[in-house]
């Protein structure tokens, strides 16, 4: 069941997002494009509040209770840039905004988008983490609360891989803009 209310929340996300852009940039609905995109996090809350009810009730933790704590995490950490994300996008498309101006792809300026990316992981770790975490001393049981140990292995895991393999690799190696040719790099 926990595995519909995160689907239902991603969704939930979605579907809140675009109707406060609708309204905002097709309707010029500005207070309740305001009220929808605050409403935003809603979901989150949603989300939060039926994991914290499952296992209140007894549940054991399973596979979906470590993944709404990793969702909780990616939405708080993400969230806000994924927002803008869409707002500029729909603006552009919709309302004569300037078009979207993509992440760097080269020197120094993507090696601090990279490093910008990864710090919005670790911070949704950390919150992830922190949830597990409170999970597991509020539950008081590691039998009904192994599952959830075992995720904070695995995002420990992806952190460490992403750290890695994105903002180490371009610090280490940066990519340089082929159009260059005496081998300095663009940004």
């Amino acid at each position: 069941m926990l595995l519909v209310v995160i689907a239902a929340c991603e969704v939930g996300f979605w579907v809140i997002l675009g109707a406060g852009l609708v309204a905002r940039y097709l309707l010029r609905w500005q207070r309740v494009s305001t009220v929808l995109l605050v409403g935003v996090p809603v979901t989150d809350l949603v989300l939060l509040g039926a994991t914290a009810l499952d296992l209140s009730r007894g549940a054991t933790a399973t596979w979906a209770h470590g993944l709404a704590a990793a969702y909780l995490g990616f939405s708080v950490a993400f969230g806000p840039s994924m927002v803008r994300w869409a707002d500029v996008r729909f603006a552009h498309r919709f309302a004569g905004g300037p078009a979207p101006v993509p992440p760097p792809r080269y020197g120094p300026a993507r090696t601090r988008h990279e490093w910008r990316e990864w710090g919005k992981a670790l911070i949704a770790w950390a919150i992830a983490v922190a949830l597990l975490g409170a999970a597991i001393l509020v539950v008081g049981d590691a039998d009904r609360t192994a599952e959830l140990q075992g995720w904070i292995g695995r995002l420990s895991l992806v952190l460490g891989i992403w750290l890695i393999g994105w903002p180490v690799y371009y610090t280490v190696f940066p990519k340089r803009d082929p159009a260059v040719r005496d081998g300095s790099a663009a940004s």
